[in-house]
């Protein structure tokens, strides 16, 4: 007698299927004063996030994080007075910010960082754990950016450095031009000339288990 077929799918015990988790959180605040002026979560832009990480694995010179860059276009006042938020630009691979206008460098490698020592990346991990952080570091010194009203008491939130969005931008070849990694949208900060804002970015990368299986 011919034996019957078993067609179920057998697991198979060597093959992995966890996945990544990556999230980030924003802190802006006044290394002086201690002032927090943002204290929130962040969004990933997942596509490029992906895109990004295959190639640092993989050993290739581009993809990696380069710079913070600062907006003024995710908000606006409607006519009741109520401050109204646009969404996050996660989708697409030519996403960015909605009006970028100011831009630091804080690869502490590279040869367009003008001052690494405060604005910079570095790699946390404690042994045993299975997530590491990325702490990216941006200080806005009080004569940066050029151009920027002397107090911070502006009533028109359209100025060019009252930032209401921010994202982490990759290498790609071209400075100022890179892939979007991350998004995050907030309540309007001015940067001024008497005051101090730093930025405390940190993106966490997680492996997790009993994932869905969508390998190829």
């Amino acid at each position: 007698m011919e034996k019957s077929k078993d067609n179920t799918k057998k697991s198979n015990p060597s093959r992995d299927t966890g996945g990544i988790r990556a999230e980030g959180h924003l802190k802006i605040w006044d290394p002086e004063s201690k002032e927090v002026y943002v204290n929130q979560r962040n969004a990933i832009h997942y596509e490029n996030f992906s895109y990004a990480l295959a190639n640092c694995l993989a050993n290739k010179d581009n993809r990696f994080i380069h710079e913070m860059h600062f907006g003024n276009g995710a908000s606006s006042v409607d006519p009741t007075g109520i401050l109204i938020y646009l969404p996050t630009n996660t989708t697409g691979t030519n996403a960015g910010l909605y009006n970028p206008t100011y831009y630091k460098v804080v690869d502490n490698r590279s040869v367009y960082n003008l001052d690494p020592t405060r604005n910079y990346t570095e790699v946390r991990h404690v042994t045993g754990q299975t997530y590491s952080d990325i702490l990216i570091t941006c200080l806005l010194d009080y004569g940066e950016p050029a151009g920027q009203d002397a107090f911070d008491n502006s009533t028109n939130m359209d100025g060019n450095y009252v930032f209401d969005e921010l994202g982490i931008k990759s290498w790609t070849g071209t400075l100022g031009q890179g892939d979007l990694l991350t998004h995050v949208v907030f309540n309007p900060v001015q940067k001024s000339l008497n005051r101090l804002i730093q930025i405390d970015y940190t993106i966490r990368i997680q492996t997790l288990t009993n994932f869905v299986d969508n390998s190829i």
